[in-house]
């Protein structure tokens, strides 16, 4: 055994990864688009002593048919920032997640954004950097194709370099505000980025000093080869699915060795896979809340998250019949590939299949406080994972169960916070503050 202590992320997309969420008794139908209640959930974390709460976010509603549209609870939801700048102004230390993406979005702007987010909260602004895998997307930012995945990722690591000079275009006592003689910044302590690439042209400076962290801390979801180099290239924070932990030892020592092999400290960069976790005062009263979030999931639905997860129309497939030959396609790669092998190694039916998917198909810890711990940490400890962006069946009364039954159990064991380490997310996940590159 370490002294190592778990990371704790909250993963609300906008407040449910489950398709079924919305229909379980108790839980609030409405919860997508009810800030009031966001704002609950934020403050319930924040009191549980939760690293961050992460805010996923999707660039289309049409990704999926009408059958299956009418039942989606994510069809409405709050632009991210927006959504982390309103509840900066009513939490103190919890850390504040977004997606932004480099495919659909300018760097200046990004930059500008999360900048901004990383001022207003005093330094708890975190960026997940997305390439977006849904080819839907592109029709809404006026683009007819999706760019190929392999370029995705080759214009975010420059996207993610003009970020970061974007950042960095002011010294940090830049801004003197000599009042008396009349001088309020130093141009002496200003860098002109003027940065030309092969996607992106963009001179700089940015319009706002740097970040309170330097950088906000930068997260990454990719799990495909290039996904992986990005992550030990870039990332502080791996948000990432590994159903098992044989799996997650194997992601965990692959993304480790590659930060080894750049010369970045594998301490600097911490995995969190995501865990949908269900909590019951019995593991047998924990299961059948399982069975009965999933039971809510509409085969509408369920067959449109197969159809997203392959990155092929799945309505075409013969529901009991097994899965097909699954060609690939411009989509999540590592997406597609777990779902075929998932096929695979279970002998599912299509119909079995997208019923998994429609719910949640990942890592899920089902059971009491206790079982619960014992697997969080194992996970710690055998270094399949730094923590986890635990995921909630449904809201609230899935994560009041977690706060209220889960973290106590883990703060008695010595594996999770009863206080914040520090005033910044950085300094609570132990990660430095980056230097600046210009001066």
């Amino acid at each position: 055994m370490t002294d190592r202590k778990l990371h704790l992320g909250a993963f609300m997309r906008p407040i449910s990864i489950h398709t079924g969420a919305w229909r379980y008794p108790g839980a609030r139908s409405d919860a997508n688009f009810n800030f009031p209640l966001i704002k609950q959930l934020c403050q319930k974390l924040e009191c549980a002593k939760f690293d961050a709460f992460f805010m996923a976010d999707h660039l289309a509603v049409l990704n999926m048919g009408t059958d299956a549209l009418k039942r989606s609870a994510t069809v409405t939801s709050f632009e991210p920032m927006t959504l982390l700048s309103a509840l900066a102004a009513v939490t103190d230390h919890i850390g504040l997640v977004a997606t932004g993406s480099t495919t659909y979005d300018e760097p200046y702007h990004v930059a500008r954004r999360f900048s901004s987010l990383d001022h207003i909260s005093n330094g708890r602004a975190g960026w997940n950097v997305v390439t977006t895998s849904n080819p839907n997307a592109s029709m809404n930012f006026g683009r007819e194709d999706h760019m190929e995945h392999d370029e995705r990722y080759k214009r975010a690591r420059e996207f993610y370099d003009v970020v970061t000079g974007l950042w960095d275009s002011w010294a940090d006592d830049a801004f003197i505000r000599d009042v008396e003689n009349g001088i309020f910044s130093d141009p002496a302590k200003m860098h002109v980025l003027d940065h030309k690439g092969k996607y992106l042209n963009v001179r700089g400076p940015l319009n706002i000093g740097r970040p309170v962290q330097g950088y906000p801390v930068i997260v990454q979801a990719g799990a495909s080869d290039a996904g992986r180099q990005l992550a030990a290239e870039t990332a502080e924070a791996v948000f990432t699915s590994q159903a098992d932990l044989k799996t997650g030892q194997g992601f965990y020592a692959n993304v480790k060795a590659r930060m080894q092999k750049i010369g970045r400290d594998p301490e600097h960069l911490k995995i969190l896979p995501a865990c949908l976790v269900v909590v019951g005062d019995s593991v047998e009263e924990a299961r059948q809340k399982r069975l009965k979030v999933d039971s809510l999931v509409h085969y509408d639905s369920a067959i449109a998250s197969l159809s997203i997860s392959l990155g092929t129309d799945a309505t075409k497939f013969d529901p009991d019949g097994p899965l097909p030959e699954i060609p690939e396609s411009n989509a999540s790669k590592s997406s597609r590939d777990k779902t075929v092998r998932m096929a695979a190694e279970e002998n599912l039916t299509v119909r079995q299949l997208a019923s998994r998917l429609g719910g949640y198909s990942g890592l899920a810890m089902v059971g009491t406080p206790k079982t619960i711990a014992d697997q969080m940490e194992e996970w710690l400890h055998t270094r399949a994972s730094d923590g986890f962006t635990v995921m909630f069946p449904y809201q609230p009364l899935g994560l009041d169960d977690f706060c209220d039954k889960v973290v106590p159990e883990l703060q008695r064991r010595g594996l999770f916070r009863t206080e914040y380490e520090g005033t910044t997310l950085r300094e609570n996940l132990g990660l430095p503050r980056p230097k600046n590159q210009f001066f």
